[in-house]
Order: structure tokens, then C-alpha cells, then sequence
């Protein structure tokens, strides 16, 4: 956290979010760099729990095989007591507009007490997550913020949304959250699908400001 000249609020999932992105794109750069695939490169050092719901969602994704012209990004993290992975399947078209087809997540909770309502929290989860990667700004002119509403702070809408798929993984022994900890997978994971598509490492969110034409 940064002191700012401007009072912040907490955000859904607070500070995970922007963590997340730091810490699995890096990921994704090393294992880049390393000319290693991106799922092997984490699986030989994630610890049991991380690697079963990275391992979950890359079979249940078909890791490596999307459908021609689409592209894969993997992202993984521990947040509010839970282990959480996504792997999403994107597209850019050559004047660079992005589609994301489908996002797979796995959630670790610990106990699930009622399977249908986590898997409708990690859907939901990915309204936040995908909207604040695509949108999520604040703009400060005359001392006042600019975005008043939802007429000039855009959201994601119904038919930007991708198709979610979620795994459900309770191995008991603890208690963990499920509404916020799977947002934070949601940009990683685009923003390396984005990468395989285009070539182009993004380090800043929101995507608005982005041209993603291929590199």
C-alpha cells in the first residue's frame, strides 16, 4: 500500500488482485525466458495444493490444444485462505479487438458447505475481475472523481462475458473464502493468453488504453 494525496477505499479482493498480476505474469515471463511451457515451469515448484488446482484446470482445459486461432493463459494463487487457479482461452482479431471465449477455474476452499453457491461466487467473481482488467479506472480532474456512474465507469456486460467453468476441490482441513479469491486469477490469466495471441507483454491495466494489435 501507498500513501496517496487521495483517500482509497477497499476494492473487492483488495490488494490480491494487483498481486496476483505481479506475481503470475513475472511467472510467465520467467518460464518465457526459460523457453519452458508455462504449466511445467510452475508445477515444479508449486507445493500440493497449488499444483492440484493448476493441474485441475489445465486438463480440464485442454492445456496446450485450444481451438484454431484462440490462445491460453494460466495464472495461480493462494488468497483468503483458499487455492485458486484459471486458465483462459482468448482471441485477438487483427485490428486487435479482444473476445475471451472461456475461462476454467479450480477452487480449494477447504470445506464446501454448498458447492452450488461457490461455483455461482467464482462465476460472479469474474464480472469484478474481468471488468476492472477491460475498464476499471478512476480519473481525478478538479479535485473530483470523473466517473459519477456506470454512464461513464463502464463494467463488463452480458455479452462480453466468457463462458466459466468451475472445479470444485475441497480437501477439508481448513476454511477458506470463495467469493473474492478467484478474481484474482482472473487478469493473470488474460494477460498471458493475451501474450501467446499477440506477442505483447501488458504491465499496465485497464486494457482500453492498449492497442493489442500482434506484435
Amino acid at each position: 500500500m501507498r500513501n496517496t494525496h487521495l483517500t482509497p477505499g477497499f476494492w473487492r479482493g483488495v490488494n490480491i488482485n494487483h498481486n496476483a498480476i505481479y506475481v503470475e505474469c513475472f511467472m510467465d515471463e520467467l518460464a518465457d525466458a526459460a523457453g519452458q511451457d508455462p504449466l511445467e515451469f510452475r508445477r515444479k515448484m508449486l507445493k500440493p495444493k497449488h499444483r492440484a488446482v493448476l493441474d485441475a484446470v489445465a486438463e480440464r482445459a485442454g492445456w496446450g490444444k485450444p481451438p484454431p486461432g484462440r490462445h491460453q493463459g494460466l495464472a495461480q494463487i493462494m488468497a483468503f485462505g483458499s487455492y485458486v487457479a484459471g486458465c483462459a482461452e482468448v482471441s485477438v482479431s487483427p485490428e486487435g479487438k479482444l473476445k475471451i471465449h472461456k475461462i476454467v477455474a479450480a477452487t480449494n476452499p477447504g470445506i464446501a458447505v454448498n458447492p452450488a453457491q461457490i461455483e455461482r461466487q467464482v462465476a460472479g467473481s469474474f464480472v469484478y475481475g474481468l471488468s476492472a482488467l477491460l475498464y476499471g479506472e478512476c480519473t481525478v480532474k478538479d479535485g473530483a472523481i470523473e466517473q459519477t456512474n456506470f454512464d461513464s465507469y463502464n463494467v463488463l456486460r452480458m455479452d462480453e462475458m466468457p463462458e466459466v467453468e468451475v472445479l470444485i476441490l475441497p480437501t477439508g482441513e481448513f476454511w477458506g473464502g470463495v467469493g473474492e479469491p478467484t478474481i484474482g486469477v482472473a487478469a493473470p490469466a488474460v494477460l498471458n493468453a493475451i501474450f501467446r495471441a499477440t506477442g505483447k507483454r501488458i504491465r499496465s491495466v485497464p486494457l482500453m488504453h492498449h492497442d493489442l494489435k500482434q506484435a
